[in-house]
This record gives structure tokens, C-alpha cells and sequence, in this order.
């Protein structure tokens, strides 16, 4: 059961992510896309930049930043998966990859997340 919470948690804060970049203008254009090389939280667009979005939701920074925890592994892992995306789905959009913290210090519960938007992070 506790795989399913944080399965269930993680799309809380997804869902919180891209209703934050839904207000800063992107369109969302696919959520937790999955291929053989991992998963894609979010994949937005804004006109000019593809976004290969990484959400990372805690609940404060006192043993660092979200961000953080997107190591080289993970960042290894969310190249090859956009650029099997991208074979798929050709664009002519600038391709770029962007983490979003949601903080959450009540979890759920928490009614106004902080939320912090890192573009072109790796």
C-alpha cells in the first residue's frame, strides 16, 4: 500500500505543477509519459520551448532543495527518454528540461503549496 500513497502523493504534486504552469501561459501536452527508459512527469510547451518538466514535491528544504534530488542518474535517465519522445513527436520547439519543487509542508492537505519553477536546469 505505501508504493500506491506515494504514487498517489506524487500525482498531487504533479497535478499542482502543471496547474502552476497552465497560469504562466504553457499547455501541457502530456503527463507522466512513459517509455522502456523511465517517465516524463510533464511535457509543456509555451511557443517557443518543448519542456521536459521533473516535479519534485517535499515537504520543506531542510535537507536541500528538490532540485537536488534530480541526480545525474535521473537527469541521464530523462535525456534518453525525451529523446525518444522527440523521435516521436517532432517539434520545432526548442527543447529544454525544467524541474518544478512543490513544497508542501501539510502534504495534501496543504491548500497553498509553495511552488518554484526552475527552467533550463540541466
Amino acid at each position: 500500500m505505501r508504493g500506491q500513497d506515494n504514487r498517489l502523493k506524487g500525482r498531487w504534486g504533479e497535478e499542482r505543477a502543471a496547474e502552476y504552469l497552465r497560469r504562466k501561459g504553457f499547455r501541457i501536452t502530456a503527463a507522466n509519459w512513459r517509455c522502456r527508459f523511465g517517465e516524463i512527469d510533464l511535457i509543456a510547451e509555451d511557443g517557443r520551448y518543448l519542456c521536459f518538466v521533473e516535479v519534485k514535491e517535499r515537504k520543506n528544504d531542510s535537507f536541500g532543495s528538490a532540485a537536488e534530488f534530480v541526480d545525474r542518474r535521473k537527469q541521464n535517465r530523462l535525456r534518453t527518454a525525451a529523446e525518444l519522445y522527440l523521435a516521436g513527436h517532432p517539434t520545432q520547439l526548442q527543447p529544454r528540461f525544467d524541474v518544478v519543487e512543490v513544497y508542501a509542508p501539510q502534504g495534501e492537505r496543504t491548500s497553498l503549496p509553495k511552488i518554484v519553477h526552475l527552467e533550463n536546469v540541466f
